[in-house]
């Protein structure tokens, strides 16, 4: 499925529409006591300057669960809710469009564009998946049942109703859902000189790397399992099917560099390359091709797919 062009990209400030929250953690070794929530806001969000939340809270930006506003003077108080609205001084438009490819009163199957992240983070409030499905929808309880790394496109389950939301959850919790990837990378001799198809059942130990938003195979039994499989060889390129039995965060791009063969256009591995912008023309050339499951509340096959990458 080809992802199709928008506005162009927009550098304007942004405020999100949707607050997020935070749990304030009971009191540890690893959580010394606040006496104040500004105090743990501070603490928490260092990358955002004390003057930051200071204007936030006096602009009445954040808040408790019940709607109660938060003050600079707010005793803290440990595993209460504190809702904020997050902002950033540019958010750049994703000049890509989601499509739905599916949705009645439990869920929505949609095609998600590379870029797009599924939920605010980063420099991103506005431009991600859940927002731009609440504003096309009308539907404010949309939320995703999974997860989707921002680089990757491909099918996405997302809930509506939330009485059912568990239900979907349970899916993956319990293994009851299948997933179906497509990856290209590039092929080295050796490989290429074996006959086709090539499988691989990759079983290993992930855990964060360096920077944390980055993972790394260390000793110890192993926690993730993929099955990887090369289909076609074209141009020093090849089609790759991966079936994720585990769900690690980037657990897919991580197993396919462990076997030589890091994915095209990959910014995270097997090099962390420097922060910028979005190459748009370099998408990830990974893509969550197939989405299988029985539905838990209509007890219906579902069964949807995208049109798979090509090299």
């Amino acid at each position: 499925m080809s992802s199709n062009s928008v506005d162009a990209p927009s550098t304007l400030g942004a405020i999100a529409a949707q607050p997020s929250y935070v749990v304030l953690p009971r009191i540890s070794p690893s959580n010394p006591p606040h006496l104040t929530v500004l105090d743990f806001l501070m603490a928490k969000f260092q990358q955002i300057p004390p003057a930051v939340w200071v204007e936030r809270i006096e602009q009445g930006k954040v808040h408790w669960q019940c709607g109660q506003l938060i003050t600079a003077k707010t005793p803290y108080e440990a595993t209460k809710r504190v809702y904020y609205f997050r902002e950033v001084s540019v958010e750049k438009k994703v000049p890509f469009t989601e499509e739905i490819l599916y949705q009645d009163e439990h869920k929505i199957i949609v095609y998600k564009p590379h870029f797009l992240p599924v939920t605010p983070g980063g420099d991103y409030v506005n431009e991600c998946l859940v927002h731009r499905l609440r504003i096309r929808t009308g539907i404010d309880t949309i939320a995703p049942a999974h997860r989707l790394d921002k680089d990757t496109a491909g099918v996405m389950l997302m809930t509506i109703n939330p009485d059912t939301r568990h239900a979907y959850h349970q899916l993956f919790l319990e293994g009851r859902i299948k997933k179906t990837y497509q990856a290209v990378a590039e092929i080295n001799h050796s490989v290429a000189l074996q006959e086709l198809p090539i499988s691989w059942t990759v079983k290993n130990r992930l855990q964060r790397g360096v920077p944390s938003f980055t993972m790394q195979v260390v000793d110890g039994p192993s926690n993730s399992h993929s099955e990887i499989k090369l289909l076609q060889i074209n141009h020093g390129l090849g089609l790759f099917e991966l079936e994720p039995v585990t769900g690690k965060t980037h657990q897919l791009r991580v197993h396919m560099q462990s076997l030589g063969l890091p994915i095209l256009h990959d910014r995270f591995y097997p090099v962390l390359q420097p922060k910028g912008d979005d190459n748009y023309d370099q998408p990830l050339q990974l893509l969550a091709k197939r989405l299988q499951f029985i539905d838990p509340i209509t007890q219906q096959l579902n069964d949807w797919q995208t049109k798979g990458l090509t090299i």
